[in-house]
């Protein structure tokens, strides 16, 4: 899509549903008509639609205006992830120009356009008003932005795109630096085309990593140089420096995952060995007690026997 680049889209800043009303009006000849006759009217004689005129852009909204004109970097051309907290920033720095509703409004309707969910889904880092990065976009919100994309731009493709949001998935999962269950735990929810999505993903993800492995443990073996190692299979060194290294990088996260899990056990039987000597040292007081405290004479029995009630 060619995009110009001193104009704001109505279309990208609109309501997340009313996307699917923007369709590209019909070249001269490709009507309605032929739509129809495609899919049930075969044969059936198709009138010629009158010459397609220019669809008008919705109206912008007045604040995203104002937006537009105050942070061209931000929500110009290019759209880029918003830091948390942007709508408190700007009615800071504009208490005069922007009403709290219509901004709360006019931000909704940036955040839930496809072209800003595209940039959340790119992995971009959030940025400031100024254009600068400050903190990487959360997993979660990255898959969420992917899925919203990949659902909206299906549903109006004959084409499976399912590939793509795979290939997406796999970056974002592998950026995040998150095992199985914790990325799974950190989405939460998910319906059953992410669910189907997410299975494939992280069988290819498995698959990935045992060839990283082969190769890690095949080069080992070898003793040989990357430079040698690769010359002798025809590969190419980069490759397989990187391929190592990241290999190697999974195995320093797997020993870590390993030596976290393993620290909850350990913690709880110290606990529960700090419990048993508390309740040791308690018994064995009481013990000492009784052995210290003197003895009493068979006298000072009977006296206290005949006055016990």
């Amino acid at each position: 899509m060619t995009e110009t680049p001193l104009t704001p889209v109505a279309t990208d800043s609109a309501p997340a549903p009313a996307e699917t009303t923007t369709a590209t009006p019909p070249r001269q000849g490709q009507g309605q008509g032929q739509g129809q006759g495609r899919q049930g009217g075969r044969g059936r004689p198709q009138a010629k639609p009158p010459q397609a005129q220019a669809r008008a852009p919705r109206e912008v909204h007045p604040a995203l205006r104002q937006l537009f004109t105050l942070y061209p970097k931000m929500f110009g051309a290019q759209f880029l992830p918003l830091k948390l907290g942007v709508f408190q920033d700007l009615l800071a720095l504009h208490p005069d120009e922007f009403k709290r509703d219509e901004l709360k409004v006019a931000l909704g309707l940036h955040a839930r356009s496809t072209r800003y969910l595209e940039s959340v889904a790119s992995g971009l880092p959030r940025h400031d008003l100024n254009g600068e990065p400050v903190e990487p976009v959360a997993p979660e919100h990255v898959h969420h932005a992917i899925m919203e994309v990949f659902r909206r731009r299906q549903a109006r493709s004959n084409q499976d795109l399912r590939p793509y949001a795979r290939a997406q998935l796999i970056e974002a999962i592998d950026a995040s630096g998150l095992s199985r269950e914790e990325y799974l735990l950190c989405i939460r929810q998910q319906d059953e085309v992410s669910t189907s999505l997410l299975d494939d993903v992280f069988a290819e993800l498995a698959e990935h990593a045992a060839r990283r492995d082969a190769l890690l443990r095949m080069f080992e073996a070898s003793g040989k140089t990357v430079a040698e190692f690769s010359d002798m299979y025809g590969m190419n060194p980069d490759e397989v420096s990187r391929t190592v290294e990241w290999a190697r990088a999974d195995q320093a996260a797997q020993a870590a995952a390993l030596a976290k899990a393993q620290e909850v056990p350990v913690a709880a039987e110290a606990e529960a060995e700090a419990d048993t000597d508390t309740d040791t040292e308690t018994e064995t007081e009481g013990e000492a007690k009784a052995e210290t405290m003197p003895e009493a004479s068979p006298g000072e029995s009977t006296a206290k026997a005949g006055t016990a009630p």
